[in-house]
């Protein structure tokens, strides 16, 4: 990168079933506190980018109810649409476009208030064929699931590690959603929703805000004596039909590559200390691995095996319990960003993983995976 951006603070509320303030109070609560300490009024914030989705927030021009709430009137303050990644990288090269020192990049679902995500994802389909038949989110990520298991021998057994990894470690986050440990066989016994996928292998549904404040190098210290650097960062988008795609063969490998290579990273396993990576269901943690490279393509289950990416392997993922305890829909991946910075900073509390100096935040939307963002912080 020709400048360097900074994470210097973030915040975020308790992700919960329903939180009783609406977007409005709850944007203008957090946002305000993570102003107040660090000094800062609404007029010193050169822009704001956040991130919302008028399905997912069940009214249209979703943004507009909440600029004024977290300072953006008169400002220039952009939205985008659904992935809170994606919206924090649209305020990194805002401050690397020289024309703003500050910038806060705000997330927000309350998913207590809109209809069922098998709905709204529904919508999502090809109007004539795929809507038709009643393609959603999860009988997507069924037909992956079972082509991943199938040509892998990825076994159910695996995938649930991942829920059992991610639910104990989310014991060390206030903010998670789900702050409850399971067993190996509550997860496999538990009720199956989209064959292979069953109850515990979904996330909940969560109300929640996350906002993160960027400076530019030359303002970073005066807010943290030790900011977040952003090293690089990756994105790429899939064909949206579904039968055009190999499953197990997607864009991943794109985005994580872009970033890799602004990083100077060649070995993500051996040169990454920790990772936040979105998994909205259980097997695609381990699907994830690989297109991060991580491993080889159908290795995700020996590193899941071999505790690699448990705390206190070579590369602990999901620290914070991940999306599977904590799914507030467009913030989940500003959230994944939030947490990854925290731990390069040291003040990830009770889920700090010791000498993390450099982490990668992962974030997905779309059919089983269409979209994909990868960011790469350093201290």
């Amino acid at each position: 990168m020709l400048k360097r951006v900074a994470i210097v603070d973030v915040a975020q509320t308790v992700c919960q079933q329903n939180i009783d303030d609406d977007i409005r109070d709850i944007s203008f609560s957090l946002v305000k506190d993570l102003l107040d300490r660090n000094g800062l009024k609404r007029e010193d914030i050169g822009t704001i980018t956040t991130s919302s989705s008028d399905y997912w927030q069940g009214i249209s021009c979703s943004n507009s109810y909440y600029y004024d709430a977290i300072g953006g009137y008169m400002k220039t303050a952009p939205k985008v649409e659904e992935d809170g990644a994606l919206a924090f990288m649209y305020g990194v090269m805002r401050i690397l476009s020289g024309h703003f020192d500050l910038a806060v990049v705000h997330a927000v679902t309350k998913m207590s208030e809109i209809p069922h995500p098998g709905v709204l994802t529904n919508l999502a389909a090809d109007p004539f064929y795929h809507r038709a038949v009643g393609l959603d989110k999860y009988s997507a990520s069924a037909l992956q699931c079972r082509l991943y298991m199938d040509r892998y021998k990825i076994s159910p057994e695996q995938t649930a590690q991942v829920v059992v990894k991610n639910r104990k470690n989310a014991l060390n986050n206030p903010f998670a959603h789900i702050r409850q440990e399971v067993t190996l066989d509550q997860v496999v016994s538990s009720p199956g929703v989209a064959g292979p996928i069953r109850e515990m292998d979904l996330p909940p549904l969560s109300d929640g805000v996350c906002a993160i404040l960027l400076a530019s190098e030359d303002h970073a210290g005066r807010f943290a004596t030790k900011p977040c650097w952003v090293a690089g960062v990756g994105w790429s988008v899939e064909r949206s039909w579904l039968g055009d795609r190999d499953l197990l063969d997607g864009v991943l490998p794109i985005a994580a590559r872009q970033a890799y290579s602004m990083a100077g990273i060649r070995d993500p396993l051996m040169e990454i200390d920790v990772a936040e990576v979105c998994e909205r269901f259980s097997f695609e943690e381990l699907l994830w691995y690989e297109g991060l490279g991580f491993c080889e393509p159908g290795g995700g289950g020996r590193l899941i095996d071999n505790g690699v990416t448990r705390m206190g392997g070579r590369l602990p993922v999901n620290p914070s319990g991940g999306v599977l305890c904590a799914n507030p829909y467009c913030a989940r991946g500003l959230i994944r960003v939030g947490e990854a910075a925290l731990q390069v900073m040291g003040a990830a509390g009770a889920r700090q993983v010791d000498g993390a100096k450099r982490a990668l935040a992962h974030s997905t939307h779309g059919f089983a995976g269409q979209m994909h963002s990868v960011v790469v912080l350093e201290g």
